[in-house]
Formats: structure tokens, sequence, C-alpha cells
């Protein structure tokens, strides 16, 4: 047996087996590029909080009501119980593939590369998104500044909107593909002007509040917290299906893992410490817009169609006045140039790990001699993007809500696969102590749980044209036509590259409970 070793950090070795006799691999990326304030800014900027909030805020008081803030919280306990399960698979395998690693280590080949086509789609699907939220607010930001209507209606033309989105595209790839020293340079300065503005937003919704100057605003009431109070199940799942999309993305810290200092502790550390920041920004960002304008679905209410897609361009210059209102619309273009450039990096480095194992072609696996970045797989992942978004808009006119009510189904899909595998993968340790039996049996169990219900529920309501913008497909909606044929697309792609790469899908390069790797102080 051969032994592969790389010091993540000073003094540790990490010691793994050759992928010939079935385990891990090294790939050339960089280590110790990354710390652990720099992963958990990597993970807040890959969710980008403020684009988020601007886009689902809306959409969510629309399907629950006043029970918004209650469902933001729903939505955040599956990810911390499945955030726990990335931790723990970690320690043991700091491997840049995480959930499709992990998952071909505990269920096999095939299930493993479902899981992570499912991530790699996940991602393709927001990067689209955040290009055109992007895009959007460049063109809105430019009027703003100029006080032109006429240069902010630039955005509603339809080919100087896709241009324009296709150069915010190539752009972040370029910064993306330049390494992780690059990224983290721009990342504290976008994720910390994004929180800043966040929170002078929240202090002067508060204010205005107070002073109840819209007159739709409403005093806070403890039940906002209650997600038993949404009107129907169909209502909670649907909304639920938007928050777990708001909390997507945290798991960058982990893809980022080899480049990590201190690999096998670090990214999992960071993971959390990013759940609790946004899930703490999410809610007095909730209460305060609801204290403020109200749930209601006229005027500046938080519910209103007309605005429901992008409320904080409603809510900018009410909430914060003409000349600080234009910092919000920074805040938004900043949040989703951020997470634009850094959602490259669990795309690329899961399609790096999957072509190092044989599951895609061999010219995926190259690393960059200089930057040391998987620049193969950053620069097709971004014309990935581009085509997606340009397909989509040319095609349906609700490309941004339909697809981010997809992307709950994809997110559930591989996060409740990771969840289940850590629970499988260490099956025969959950006897040894109590904290074993919770942190890797316990939580993920019941986080895979709680996703792989929201799937069945969600896939089950997407079917009606109703659910998502009320467009179908021959009578199916348009939503699960697009969920549901992405993943059997991956099915398809799936078959062909068993053809071409035998040995992976006959479980001989990366096979299936490998034991973990063994770290040696």
């Amino acid at each position: 047996m051969t032994q592969l070793e790389t010091r993540p950090q000073g003094g540790d070795t990490v010691r793994g087996v050759h992928s010939a006799d079935g385990g891990v691999r090294t790939k050339g990326l960089g280590g110790n590029s990354v710390g652990l304030v720099g992963s958990a800014v990597i993970g807040i900027s890959t969710v980008a909080p403020v684009y988020c909030l601007t886009s689902t805020l809306g959409s969510t008081t629309g399907e629950v009501g006043v029970q918004m803030p209650a469902v933001f919280l729903a939505g955040f306990l599956p990810m911390l119980l499945v955030a726990f399960a990335y931790r723990e698979l970690n320690k043991v395998m700091p491997d840049c593939g995480t959930s499709f690693t992990w998952t071909v280590q505990a269920f096999g080949p095939r299930v493993g590369w479902m899981c992570g086509w499912g991530l790699v789609i996940a991602t393709i699907i927001v990067l689209s998104n955040l290009a055109g939220v992007a895009t959007s607010y460049f063109w809105l930001l430019a009027g703003e500044i100029t006080g032109s209507e006429r240069i902010a209606a630039l955005d509603g033309n339809k080919a100087l909107h896709i241009v324009t989105c296709l150069a915010l595209i190539a752009a972040a790839t370029a910064i993306s593909y330049r390494g992780m020293t690059a990224t983290k340079g721009v990342q504290y300065a976008l994720v910390g002007l994004q929180l800043i503005v966040l929170a002078v937003f929240v202090a002067m919704a508060f204010q205005k509040a107070g002073a109840g100057e819209f007159g739709t605003g409403l005093d806070f009431s403890w039940s906002w917290l209650n997600p038993f109070a949404v009107q129907s199940f169909a209502a909670f799942t649907a909304g639920l299906s938007l928050s777990i999309f708001m909390y997507w993305g945290w798991d960058a810290c982990l893809t980022a893992n080899e480049e990590t200092s201190g690999s096998e502790k670090t990214p999992g550390r960071a993971a959390l410490i990013a759940m609790v920041v946004l899930v703490g920004s999410y809610l007095a960002t909730a209460v305060a817009a609801q204290m403020a304008v109200g749930a209601g679905d006229k005027d500046l209410g938080l519910g209103n169609p007309d605005t429901s897609d992008n409320v904080f361009a409603a809510l900018a210059g009410p909430v914060m006045g003409p000349v600080l209102g234009i910092l919000l619309f920074v805040a938004v273009l900043a949040s989703a140039a951020a997470s634009l450039q850094t959602t490259f990096i669990p795309v690329a480095r899961t399609v790096l790990a999957m072509s190092t194992y044989e599951a895609l072609p061999p010219a995926y696996a190259r690393v960059h001699p200089r930057f040391k970045t998987p620049g193969r797989a950053t620069v097709v992942a971004g014309v990935a993007t581009g085509v997606f978004y340009t397909v989509m808009t040319l095609v349906s006119e609700h490309v941004l809500v339909d697809t981010i009510y997809a992307l709950g189904l994809m997110i559930c899909f591989y996060y409740a696969l990771t969840a289940f595998a850590c629970a499988w993968y260490f099956r025969r340790e959950l006897t040894r102590s109590a904290r074993d039996f919770v942190f890797k049996g316990l939580f993920p169990l019941l986080g895979g749980t709680l996703l792989t219900a929201v799937f069945g529920k969600t896939l089950y309501d997407m079917w009606d044209p109703a659910y998502g913008s009320g467009s179908s497909v021959l009578g199916v909606g348009s939503v699960f036509v697009i969920g549901v044929g992405l993943l059997v697309l991956g099915l398809v792609i799936m078959i062909i590259t068993e053809r071409r790469s035998p040995a992976f899908f006959r479980g001989e390069v990366l096979t299936r409970n490998t034991p973990a790797l063994v770290v040696a102080d």
C-alpha cells in the first residue's frame, strides 16, 4: 500500500492511501492559503446574505405571511444538523470533493456520482441567478447614481442584460481562476461592506417602525417565531424550500479544505461560524422589515407580488433615504458579485475531485501550475453558467423565480445524501461514546430526514403550475420540469460516463468504506 503525505499545518501529517488501493488522492491544490476567518468569510460570501434577502424576503412572506421569521429559523435547523455531518466527515477525510467523495465512501460510486451531480448543478443554478441579480443591480445602481430612469431601465433590454451578465460571469471566473489568495482579499472587503450596510438598514427599519412612518408596519409578536402558526403545510414547505436556499453555500468552507490551514478542523469550525452569522442576520432583517412595512400585498408590504423578487429595490429609498439608499443597492451588487466569485470554489473543486477519481474525463483534473487552482474546471463552470443563464432567460421570463424554487430540490437532494452518508460511514463508532452517537449519528440522521421530507413534499407540490412563477410546460409546473429534468439529465450523463470510466463505477478507484485518514501528531 503506497502512502501519501501532505502537511496541512505545522507539525501535522495527514496520511492517506493511494487511490489504486481505493483511497484518497492529493490533487496539487495550494495548501495553507486560508485560515479560520478567511474560511468563514468565504462561507458567508458564497451564501450572499444580502442577495438572498432581497430575492426571497418577499417570496417567503407571500407563502407564509408574518411567520416568515419562523420559517427562516425552521430552515436553519436542518442546515445546522447537516453542518455537523460535514464537520465529522471532514475531520477524517479533508477532501475537496466533499459530498461526492464522502457518499462514494459510504454508499458506492453511483450514489456518490449523483450526489456530486446534485452539488454541481445546484451551483450552476445559483451562479446563473447571482449573475442575473448582479446585472440588474448594476443598471439600477447606475440609474440611481446618475438620476436617470432611462439608464436604470436598460436592464429591461434583454440583449444588453445578457451581455452584461456574461461579462460579470467572465470577470468572476477570472478572479477564481487566480486562486484562493486573490479570492480571500476581495472577499474581506465585499463581505464587510454588505454586513455593515445590512446592519444600517436593520437599525433604520427599527427606527421607522418605532415612528410608525409607513402606516402598514406591525408591532412585534412572538408568534412570528412559531412555525406551527403557518396556515397550511403546503405553504410551510414552500416557504421552507426558499429558506433552505437562503442558507445554501456555507459548505464552500469545506470544499476549500485542502487549501485551508488545519484542513481537518478549521473548515468545519468556519462553517458553524458562518451559519450563526447568517441566521442572526436573517432574523434581524426579517423582524425589522416586517415591523417597518408589514407583510401585506400592497404598497411597500413585503408580500407585494410586484416587488417580491427584489425587495430591497423597493425599500432602499423609503427606509434609508435617497443617499444611504444607494448604499443598499451597492450592498446587493457587492453581495451578488462576491458570491458569484466564491461560488466557483465548490463547483470547480467538486469537478476536480470527480475527475481525479476518474468519475469525469481526466482533463478536468489539471491544476494550474502557478495559481494551484482547478483552472479548466473553473473555466468550464463559467461557460456552463453563461450558457444556462442565457438559455433560461430566452426561454422563460420567470427564470429567476423558477430556478430558485428548483434549486431547493437540488439542495435537499445532495445535503440529505451527505447527512445519511455520515451516519452510515460512522455506523460502527456510534456506540463508542455519547458524543459519537449525537454528532455522527443522531444529528446527521435528523437533518437528512428533515431534508428528505422537504424534498418529497416539494416534489409533490411543484407538479402544480401554480408553484413558483405560475408558468407550465404541457400542463406541468415549470419548476417541476426544471428540477426533475436536471436530475434525469444527471442520470443520463452518468450512464454515458460509466461506459467511458468503468473502473470508477466498478468501485476500483475510490472504494466504499475505505478506512478514514489517520492524523498523526
